[in-house]
C-alpha cells in the first residue's frame, strides 16, 4: 500500500480520522508499550542494569501518561533512556507538509494550517514523520530564553507578509511547540534560570503555551521528559517547588550494581573492534578496569557527590586496547591481547574523570589513580588466585631473582624472561591460559600473576617495571609481659640511722 499524499488518500488509509483525531501522544507511548509488555520485548535496548529498578518505574510513569524526569549522578545512562523513548512511538505520522509544529491533518491548531485545510480540502498535502524526528532535546544552559523554547514575534515576517505584529503568521515558533505531536527533553535541568522553569507550568498543566502576551494560544500535544544531578542543585541552580509538583513522576538512576553489569556495558559501549588485527581481552583485564570505577565511587579521597562515570571504564578500556594495540603494531604480532602493565598506560583516560576531595588534591590525581588500579589489581587477582600457592615465585625473587618488563616489550622477548620464574607459567592455567596458547595471552596472564603479587606487596616492581623481592615487613615486637609483685627480685629494704 502506496503511503498518502494527500488528506483525501490518508481518509481511505488506516490513519483514519477516529483514530488520529483523539490519539494523543501519551496515548500512542502507553498503547505501544502496552504491546511491547504483553508480547515480551525488551522496553529499552542495550540499557544494562536497571531492569528490575529504573525500568519498571519509567513504565509505570508512561503507563500513568505523566511527564517524568531522570535524577541521577553522571554517567548513569540518562540522556540514552530518554532517546530511547523514541522507541515507543509509531513508525511513522503524517502532519500537513509544511507545517512548523507538525499540525495534525484532522485537526490542525495553527492559523496557517487551519487555512490551507479549508481551503484545499481533500487536496491538502500530506508529510510523514519518522519516530526519531519526533524526538526534540535542548540542554538546559543559563541563556536559554523563553524564545528558544516557546516562541517569539518575528517582525521581519510581519515586514515581508504585510501582517500585523499581532498575527499569528509572524510567529517564530520555539522548541517546545516544534516538538508537537512528539517528545520533547530537557537535559540539566536545573541550570535552567527560575524565570524560564515559569515558562513550563502551562504546557505541563493545561498543554497550551502563549507567545509574547499576544492572545495566539496553541493547545499542543507533547509528552516532556527531564533529566538532572541531584548533586548540582545547589552548585548551579534548582528546580523551582512550582515546576516540580508538575513533573508526575520522579525516577532515581544508579550506577551499576555488580562488576558484571559494569563489564557488560562497558563491552557494549566502548569502541573495541579494530580494524585489521585480531583482539582477545581476558576476562581478568575487563575486571581489573571495572573495579576501578567500583572502588572509586567509595574512595574517600575522591568526591562522592560529583560520582564516577561509567565512562571512565569505557574510555580506560578503549586506551588499553590502543596501547596493546601500538606494541602490537610494533612488533609485527598477529594478536592484540591487553596486559596489565596497558591500564597504567590509560592513566590519561582515568585522572581527567576523578572529582577529588582535599586528601585526593594533596596527593595528586596521577597518585590516586594508580592506587585504584593496584587495589582493583588486588581485588581482581584474588578472584582467581586466592587459595593458590604462590611461594615458589616469591622465594625465586626472595633468592635475588629479578626480571624487567616493559609495556612495550614484544611478546615473544618477554615470554622468554618469564619462563625463567620457577613455577609462574604453571599457574596461568588459572585463568585458563596453557603453552598450547599464544605468546601474547601467555604473557598477559603472567603479567597478571606477578601485577598481583606486587598489590599484595609479596614481591616489589619498580616504576620501571622491573619485578624483584618485596620489602620485607619488619616483624612487630611482642610486648613484654607485665612483671607481677611476686616476680619482684627481693632486694634489702635500706637501713637508716
Amino acid at each position: 500500500m502506496s503511503i498518502a499524499q494527500t488528506l483525501g488518500e490518508l481518509r481511505e488509509s488506516p490513519f483514519s480520522e477516529q483514530r488520529l483525531a483523539s490519539r494523543r501522544v501519551k496515548d500512542e507511548m502507553r498503547q505501544n508499550l502496552m504491546t511491547r509488555l504483553r508480547e515480551g520485548c525488551p522496553i529499552f535496548a542495550g540499557i544494562v542494569g536497571y531492569d528490575d529498578t529504573v525500568v519498571p518505574q519509567i513504565v509505570n510513569a508512561i503507563l500513568s501518561r505523566h511527564n517524568f524526569i531522570l535524577l541521577g549522578l553522571r554517567g548513569q545512562a540518562k540522556s540514552r533512556i530518554l532517546r530511547a523513548l523514541t522507541g515507543l512511538l509509531d513508525p511513522q505520522m503524517p502532519y500537513i507538509t509544511g507545517c512548523d509544529i507538525h499540525d495534525n491533518p484532522y485537526s490542525p491548531i495553527c492559523r496557517r494550517c487551519r487555512e490551507l485545510v479549508a481551503r484545499e480540502e481533500d487536496a491538502t498535502p500530506i508529510s510523514w514523520l519518522t519516530p526519531e524526528e519526533r524526538y526534540v532535546e535542548k540542554l538546559a544552559t543559563p541563556d536559554v530564553t523563553i524564545a528558544d523554547l516557546i516562541g517569539d514575534i518575528d517582525p521581519i515576517k510581519a515586514a515581508r507578509g504585510g501582517h500585523e505584529l499581532s498575527s499569528e503568521f509572524t510567529v517564530h515558533y520555539g522548541l517546545l511547540p516544534r516538538a508537537n505531536r512528539g517528545i520533547f527533553a530537557i537535559n540539566e535541568l536545573p541550570d535552567l534560570a527560575g524565570k524560564i522553569q515559569v515558562g513550563l507550568f502551562n504546557i505541563m498543566q493545561e498543554g497550551d503555551v502563549q507567545i509574547k502576551g499576544y492572545p495566539i494560544r496553541l493547545p499542543l500535544d507533547i509528552a516532556i521528559v527531564f533529566s538532572a544531578n541531584p548533586e548540582d542543585y545547589t552548585a548551579r541552580g534548582k528546580i523551582i517547588t512550582p515546576l516540580k509538583d508538575r513533573i508526575g513522576s520522579e525516577v532515581r538512576t544508579h550506577y551499576p550494581a555488580t562488576v558484571d553489569e559494569g563489564i557488560a556495558i562497558t563491552a557494549q559501549e566502548a569502541w573495541i573492534q579494530r580494524e585489521g588485527v585480531r583482539l582477545h581481552v581476558p576476562k581478568y583485564v575487563h575486571e581489573v578496569i571495572e573495579r576501578i570505577a567500583f572502588i572509586a565511587r567509595e574512595d574517600k579521597k575522591i568526591d562522592k557527590r560529583s560520582g564516577v562515570s561509567q565512562r571512565l571504564p569505557i574510555s580506560a578500556m578503549e586506551n588499553v586496547i590502543s596501547n596493546a594495540e601500538r606494541r602490537a603494531l610494533t612488533h609485527q604480532e598477529t594478536i592484540i591481547v591487553p596486559r596489565i602493565s596497558d591500564i597504567y598506560a590509560a592513566l590519561p583516560a582515568i585522572t581527567g574523570k576523578l572529582e577529588l576531595e582535599y586528601e585526593g588534591e594533596m596527593k595528586g590525581a596521577d597518585f590516586v589513580s594508580r592506587e585504584l588500579i593496584r587495589t582493583a589489581i588486588a581485588k581482581a587477582y584474588d578472584g582467581y588466585f586466592k587459595s593458590t600457592d604462590m611461594q615458589q615465585i616469591v622465594q625465586w625473587f626472595d633468592l635475588g631473582g629479578e626480571v624487567q618488563l616493559a609495556d612495550s616489550a614484544g611478546a615473544g622477548e618477554a615470554l622468554t624472561l618469564l619462563r625463567s620464574i620457577q613455577g609462574l607459567m604453571d599457574k596461568t592455567l588459572k585463568v585458563n591460559v596453557g603453552p598450547k596458547d599464544t605468546a601474547e595471552k601467555q604473557v598477559s596472564a603472567a603479567e597478571f600473576i606477578l601485577e598481583g603479587l606486587h598489590a599484595h606487596k609479596r614481591i616489589g616492581r619498580s616504576e620501571e617495571r622491573v619485578f624483584s623481592a618485596g620489602e620485607k615487613q619488619p616483624q612487630p615486637r611482642k610486648p613484654e609481659k607485665p612483671i607481677q609483685d611476686d616476680e619482684m627480685p627481693y632486694r634489702p629494704r635500706k637501713q637508716f640511722n
